[in-house]
């Protein structure tokens, strides 16, 4: 599978495991790691910047797919192949327009400038 192939199918395996979260039959452990994959996925911060040559890419090619297929398999299969084939069309009308779904990003991109005016300029 080359690397076009791979981002497709993690473009349709994301709002698949964003839909489990929603699915009762979705055991506790994949749904926390399903937010955590979904938020990483989202997040415009990255453990390693984007700006460090190769590095910065690095993290997006490994960890996104570890945390993908990690979360895939805590997911009951019935229950994935069914977000799956929802995944599928979820873009046929245009990308959903629910600003609602950034405010967990902006939220921690609070809390993450307040922490650091807190350790830099409020020490005690």
């Amino acid at each position: 599978m080359n690397l076009k192939q791979r981002v497709e199918k993690l473009k349709i395996n994301i709002p698949a495991i964003f839909l489990a979260l929603g699915k009762k039959e979705t055991p506790v452990w994949a749904k926390i790691l399903a937010w955590l994959t979904v938020a990483y996925a989202l997040s415009p911060i990255d453990l390693i910047p984007d700006f460090i040559p190769v590095l910065g890419y690095l993290d997006d090619l490994l960890i996104l797919p570890v945390l993908v297929t990690l979360t895939i398999k805590l997911i009951p299969k019935d229950v994935f192949d069914q977000c799956l084939e929802q995944s599928k069309n979820i873009w046929k009308e245009g990308k959903p327009s629910r600003w609602y779904f950034s405010i967990g990003i902006v939220i921690l991109w609070i809390i993450i400038i307040l922490i650091i005016l807190k350790f830099f300029f409020f020490k005690t």
